[in-house]
């Protein structure tokens, strides 16, 4: 499994019932998570919980407080500051378990030196976009949610990264690649981190089961000569981690050989055990 264990600023306290118990700094949240269909390990430390997030029998949910959060507070991991916040859909603004592969692709990044040319598709706030950029690249971000991407800038400013180390682009994600393609423009890594369903700027549908190998496929064609990574993460739907390799196997092995390792995503859990978050594929071509 890839194992996001360098967190100091998060940590999942507890698990179970269908149900996590995390730590984001100093502010404990409670959160829906259908895969622990476990008992909880430590019932007692859930009172410790500063809001909890219902799910509603009619879809979404919302937030019961047991006391005055700040509007948003940040978190680090290393270098890279973020800002989190609960927000109407039960996210705060980060997925922690992603540090496993910003730490991944930073390395592959300092090795290869220079400023490697890095494509974030579905960037949502940045987190990957940071990390790649701390390590030296110069990052695209799309997302096709306005609010998103300035949440990414506001979280490159607090990183205290340079300004000329993003280009910031909210436009839907397939769109974007087509025309940097006719451009000629080709990229040294690019990663995915695409929603199950969704809708773009203009209206436009996605349904991740539908689209995710054709963009697979084109944005293979959107790597440069020596490219240093290609990843895919794959959460909502439930792809295993084999339909990703399958997929980087057809669309960028074939390509530029190199090898593919794909796994479970997953986050430590203090009382024990882990907490699985989807799947990841990776493909690098040394």
């Amino acid at each position: 499994m890839f194992l996001a264990d360098s967190w100091t600023d998060y940590e999942v306290l507890d698990t179970g019932d269908g149900e996590k118990l995390e730590r984001w700094g100093r502010i404990v949240l409670r959160r829906p998570d259908p895969q622990t269909i476990w008992p909880k390990a430590e019932p007692g430390l859930w009172k410790k919980a500063q809001a909890h997030y219902h799910r509603s029998e009619r879809g979404g949910g919302s937030w019961e407080f047991t006391e005055t959060l700040p509007e948003r507070w940040t978190v680090s991991h290393g270098e890279l500051r973020f800002y989190v916040r609960p927000t109407g859909f039960k996210h705060t603004g980060l997925f922690p378990e992603q540090a496993a592969n910003w730490e991944w692709m930073s390395g592959l990044i300092c090795r290869r030196g220079g400023t490697p040319r890095v494509l974030n598709l579905f960037g949502y706030t940045g987190g990957a976009t940071l990390a790649c950029a701390a390590a030296g690249a110069h990052v695209t971000h799309v997302d096709a949610a306005k609010g998103m991407v300035q949440w990414a800038k506001e979280n490159r400013e607090l990183s205290r990264l340079p300004e000329t180390s993003c280009r910031w682009i909210v436009e839907d994600a397939l769109a974007f690649v087509r025309r940097e393609l006719r451009r000629g423009n080709r990229y040294d890594g690019i990663l995915m981190d695409p929603p199950s369903y969704g809708r773009g700027p203009s209206g436009e549908v996605w349904k991740l089961e539908n689209e995710l190998y054709g963009l697979v496929e084109t944005c293979a064609g959107a790597l440069s000569e020596e490219p240093l990574f290609f990843l895919i993460n794959s959460y909502t739907t439930g792809f295993q981690a084999s339909v990703l390799s399958n997929m980087l196997e057809k669309c960028v092995v074939s390509r530029y050989g190199g090898s593919v390792d794909s796994e479970e995503l997953c986050l430590p859990v203090t009382t024990g055990g882990v907490l699985p978050c989807g799947a990841s594929g990776r493909w690098q071509r040394a």
